[in-house]
């Protein structure tokens, strides 16, 4: 039987993927970091969850990033996410993907690599604004791998593939690791990738883990609701977030 460890997968964190995943609710969080505004938004299925006993639930997270003023967004570049310790996710026995594998590739050589290992899909937008020239943006993939387990700690891979202005493979890497903090059970941290050498930033992402209701992406719920906790969302113009989330659930049996 897989060894069950918090949660790891709705971090699954990209960028503002990682961001992004603590707000999973029926409508828009909007949180607003000085001129910098995140409106995330995201829900889960089923809805009852047993009490005491973790059954597989599917995360669908979206959000957008946009300035008050209209300038080009800072970009992201880390993450630290703690989520509630009445979440789990079953990953030992899992296929693993390396970040060799992933770098410098297109999404289905991505795919043909480590197929066995994804463990969520979506899509992302990236906005590029290089001195003296009109900003643009592209969309592409995201692709989620596990990248296994080692020293207690759990790494994902995202694996995005944009034209930024070139076709370009960027990956982020999250690390997830055990902690006891009252309400929390897990904590993660992401890095960012520089995107267009600086020169762009994650502006959308929509993406969904745990599509077919395997295993590995579980909660439970005792007392109706999860929690979530941003202790760190730091941008490249030196804007830092945080916040904290409390989002609802039914218990059964």
């Amino acid at each position: 039987m897989r060894k069950r460890l918090t949660w790891t997968v709705v971090l699954a964190a990209f960028a503002a993927v990682a961001f992004a995943a603590v707000a999973i609710a029926a409508k828009p969080t909007i949180i607003r970091m000085g001129n910098l505004i995140l409106t995330v938004n995201g829900d889960f299925a089923p809805k009852k969850l047993f009490k005491t006993k973790l059954s597989p639930v599917k995360l669908n997270v979206s959000g957008n990033l946009k300035t008050a003023d209209g300038t080009h967004p800072a970009a992201l570049r880390e993450v630290v996410v703690d989520f509630d310790k009445n979440a789990a996710n079953d990953v030992s026995g899992l296929p693993v993907c390396t970040q060799a594998k992933l770098v410098a590739t297109d999404t289905k050589t991505a795919k043909k690599q480590c197929g066995p290992s994804i463990v969520g899909e979506g899509s992302t937008e990236v906005k590029v604004e290089f001195p003296e020239q009109k900003p643009f943006s592209a969309r592409g993939p995201l692709v989620f791998f596990n990248g296994g387990k080692k020293g207690g700690k759990i790494t994902l891979f995202i694996h995005a593939y944009v034209a930024v202005p070139a076709p370009t493979a960027l990956i982020t890497t999250t690390t997830i690791s055990k902690q006891r903090s009252g309400r929390y059970g897990l904590h993660t941290v992401s890095k960012i990738p520089v995107i267009a050498g600086g020169s762009g930033s994650v502006i959308s992402f929509d993406f969904t883990v745990n599509k077919k209701l395997d295993d590995y992406a579980q909660a439970k719920c005792p007392d109706g609701h999860l929690n979530a906790r941003v202790t760190k969302a730091l941008f490249d113009d030196g804007t830092n977030g945080s916040g904290t989330f409390v989002r609802s659930c039914t218990p059964k049996g």
